[in-house]
């Protein structure tokens, strides 16, 4: 019945929706586009399917599209997406600090992570770092979009010169420990900070079902010198 009422509604329709509400990520990237943010390259890690940039395409058009994945599931729709969109490419592996292999837990298609040993479904997977990934001729400036679940400080070590290009980074970010690497919402943001960025936006809230505690956000993050973080007024 979802299937057929998406189908009846037209996605512009479906996006105007969206982005009436005010913490879904729609709503985020229209509020960031809306400054004449440039873009030229969107790197998307954990990219899944590909849903995600398909969703930024509505509001950064031009860039070119990088997905990393590093579950060979998402392989076959990662394929179909890039054929039907020309300035998309993806590559399958785990982003981290170091290229090489990697124990990866796939038990969910949509919330596995890099983290050795762990899981009785890991499997072993190519690692690249992004600032390898990215190649020589990747234009900038970036946004770098984290969906990595507690897998965060491995791949941002290992993008340096990613992050010194980086116009907006978006990562999923927790309110309790989920993995022994991962940092709390805080220590992201204080992390953060100390590479050089500050908090322009958030989106996507969860709370948990149990007992309705706040499980994690999207927190997007743009250079300490960019005018927004300049401006300390309420106007």
């Amino acid at each position: 019945m979802k299937k057929l009422l998406k189908r009846a509604i037209p996605a512009s329709l479906r996006r105007r929706v969206h982005e009436g509400k005010r913490s879904h990520m729609r709503a985020a990237m229209r509020r960031v586009s809306a400054r004449g943010l440039s873009i030229g390259t969107v790197i998307d890690v954990g990219a899944s399917d590909g849903r995600w940039s398909k969703q930024t395409m509505d509001y950064f058009p031009g860039a070119d599209y990088l997905l990393v994945e590093a579950n060979p599931y998402h392989k076959p729709a990662l394929e179909v997406f890039c054929a039907a969109h020309p300035k998309t490419r993806f590559v399958l592996a785990a982003a981290s600090d170091k290229s090489g292999r990697v124990r990866f837990n796939a038990d969910d298609p949509f919330g596995g992570k890099a983290d050795p040993g762990e899981g009785a479904t890991a499997i072993e997977v190519d690692a690249m770092r992004l600032d390898d990934a990215i190649g020589p001729d990747a234009r900038g400036p970036y946004l770098l979009k984290l969906d990595t679940h507690g897998y965060e400080l491995p791949i941002l070590e290992g993008a340096s010169e990613v992050l010194a290009n980086a116009a907006l980074v978006s990562i999923e970010v927790y309110n309790f420990k989920i993995a022994p690497e991962a940092l709390l919402f805080d220590q992201m943001v204080a992390f953060m900070r100390d590479k050089g960025f500050g908090v322009v936006d958030m989106s996507d809230p969860l709370w948990r079902p149990g007992d309705r505690c706040f499980w994690q956000m999207d927190l997007y993050f743009q250079p300490l010198t960019c005018p927004e973080l300049g401006d300390t007024s309420y106007s």
